[in-house]
């Protein structure tokens, strides 16, 4: 499992890092800047809890610290993928929402960055709290599907995003158990495979739409 594991993530962080530096080189307009930054910042953002995770398969290096580290970082950089999502659905759909619906998107996204700042945690210990696991992604969770539902009311506004809703629907379904239960049952992690091929989906559709401007 170690070694299809690890091909798996190396080969997407490979894909969205590349994948992000094309769409930023090729980009002429603001949305087309803010898909290559959400997707870079994706791939990086992964990179910090999957690397330490590949290294864990094959040395014996500690790396407890690495893996939560990483975890607590992937957690915020999540945060403002969706953030960035909120303004790449804006700019594409060209419309202003509500300020009450802004301020919704990012007070979740200050709430979940603060809540990831408690060191009840235990991000540096890599201890799996479900309490905690649960207290901050209720924000994130409510982020998801404020964004999920606005690219839902637009999928028959073009063709070009009109899947996104189903992808950031799919991905938080498979992100829930693990997030909340992956402490008490470790297979639960596995639900981690489709939850990145979501991401793998996105990133192709930001990489089609920028590429078909061009």
């Amino acid at each position: 499992m170690k070694y299809g594991e690890s091909s798996f993530d190396i080969i997407y962080l490979l894909f969205a890092i590349i994948s992000g530096i094309i769409i930023l080189t090729r980009a002429k307009v603001k949305k087309e800047k803010y898909m290559g930054i959400a997707v870079l910042l994706l791939g990086c953002g992964d990179a910090f809890h999957l690397i330490p995770r590949v290294l864990n398969y094959f040395t014996d290096w500690d790396m407890t610290a690495f893996l939560g580290i990483g975890k607590f970082i992937t957690s915020i950089t999540m945060t403002f993928f969706y953030v960035l999502l909120y303004f790449i659905l804006s700019k594409h759909y060209d419309e202003e929402y509500s300020r009450p619906l802004r301020c919704l998107v990012f007070g979740m996204a200050v709430l979940r960055v603060v809540l990831c700042m408690f060191p009840q945690n235990g991000w540096i210990q890599n201890r799996s709290d479900m309490t905690w696991g649960i207290i901050r992604n209720i924000p994130f969770v409510i982020l998801g599907a404020v964004i999920c539902y606005l690219f839902y009311k637009k999928r028959d506004a073009g063709k070009d995003l009109r899947f996104m809703w189903v992808y950031i629907l799919f991905s938080f379904l498979f992100y829930i158990p693990v997030a909340v239960g992956a402490g008490l049952v470790p297979m639960l992690g596995m639900l981690m495979l489709p939850k990145t091929i979501c991401y793998i989906l996105m990133i192709v559709t930001f990489l089609k739409l920028v590429m078909k401007s061009h």
